[in-house]
């Protein structure tokens, strides 16, 4: 082959480096519009992705409305008054699933009637 002259070895060249940046930049875009994963280190925030907790801070700000449920509430969950503040007033927190299998459960006792005892009638008379 013949040798090119140096006025088209240096476009040649110069193509080449394009040619690598171009493929460089694709691989760094692609990398960048790869959908994000939700980490387990991320906490989830109350929002519009959490329809099911929105529905339980509903019912739990309807039942701490009398003077004293939220620190009544707090002492049963065994955590600060302020992180039920937290939970249902600000909004800025949700609570771990042990703490709101409890809250769940104090809202089932609140709501449950009043069962009278059953009687005992296995012993004959």
């Amino acid at each position: 082959m013949t040798e090119l002259p140096p006025q088209v070895k240096i476009w040649g060249e110069l193509g080449l480096m394009l040619a690598e940046l171009a493929v460089e930049g694709a691989r760094q875009a692609r990398k960048r519009m790869r959908r994000k994963r939700r980490g387990a280190y991320q906490v989830r925030r109350p929002g519009v992705d959490t329809p099911m907790w929105n529905a339980c801070a509903a019912l739990l700000k309807v039942e701490l409305q009398p003077w004293g449920a939220k620190v009544r509430l707090a002492r049963h969950l065994g955590i600060p008054k302020q992180r039920v503040t937290d939970f249902v007033t600000n909004g800025s927190r949700m609570p771990d699933a042990e703490t709101l299998l409890q809250i769940i459960e104090w809202l089932a006792r609140r709501h449950a009637p009043a069962v009278a005892p059953i009687p005992n009638d296995s012993h004959p008379k």
